[in-house]
């Protein structure tokens, strides 16, 4: 498949994960700059439901579907494939602006079969590659299938718990794309945790601006609600959004 061309986005760009209506217009007025549209957050993201994918299209920044059929490992049955490929489908017909996608091997390689696939299938959508990639034996090989099968930017933590365990590893993952990829930290990134990336040359973020909601005790009783539950929060999206603002006068 013919390689796409990274966004560039020298003044910095903040993407914030959300999984509902509510989170959706959070993160819009706290200042996101793109959308990754999930369901089920508290399991890293699944795909979202047609119709949020088309109420997510009238936002008025892009916004990328999450394509994944199930929570767990990244290694998927023929059958699942064929859902995840009805799926893009569904989030170019509502008019999103790209997918994230990700497929493991058992030995946590990328899926360069099914990946193939499901490229094909996304070609003309930007597409992240997710974090599938924290899982990878060999960093180094794994951004170079990337880069070949056309994707325009990694979802990472450096395959650490969070983005600053992380950090020596992203900076070198950075420094390797040398531009032809986008290598975008998410997981556990926080305000003042911008201006090392900055400086490291890293101009795309990624974060959940969360913070823990209320649940009626009754629906977690009744089993219709966890009893711990998070929502997108206008001003964890406005912090973060002025910490990248405040690295572009950096020098």
């Amino acid at each position: 498949m013919a390689e796409c061309e990274p966004e560039k986005n020298e003044g910095g760009l903040l993407e914030v994960c959300v999984d509902s209506v509510a989170g959706l217009e959070a993160a819009i007025a706290g200042g996101a700059d793109r959308i990754e549209l999930c369901a089920a957050l508290d399991c890293g993201g699944l795909t979202p439901t047609s119709g949020l994918m088309q109420r997510a299209a009238q936002a008025p920044i892009p916004v990328f579907a999450m394509i994944r059929p199930r929570s767990g490992s990244f290694v998927f049955s023929t059958d699942e494939v064929a859902v995840m490929t009805a799926d893009i489908h569904a989030a170019r017909q509502a008019g999103l602006a790209g997918v994230v996608l990700g497929a493991s091997r058992s030995d946590g390689r990328l899926d360069l079969e099914v990946l193939g696939k499901l490229t094909a299938v996304a070609s003309g959508l930007a597409m992240t590659l997710h974090r599938a990639f924290d899982l990878v034996p060999d960093f180094n090989e794994a951004l170079e299938q990337a880069v070949a099968l056309g994707f325009g930017r990694i979802l990472t933590s450096g395959g650490a718990q969070s983005v600053v365990a992380g950090f020596d590893r992203l900076k070198s993952l950075s420094k390797a794309a040398d531009g032809r990829i986008v290598i975008m930290p998410g997981g556990g990134l926080r305000p003042d945790r911008v201006a090392p990336f900055w400086q490291a040359g890293v101009r795309e973020f990624h974060a959940s601006c969360s913070v823990p909601a209320a649940v009626d005790p009754v629906l977690v009783e009744f089993g219709f609600a966890t009893a711990r539950q998070a929502q997108t929060d206008s001003d964890a999206v406005r912090r973060l959004a002025a910490a990248i603002e405040t690295c572009r006068t950096l020098p």
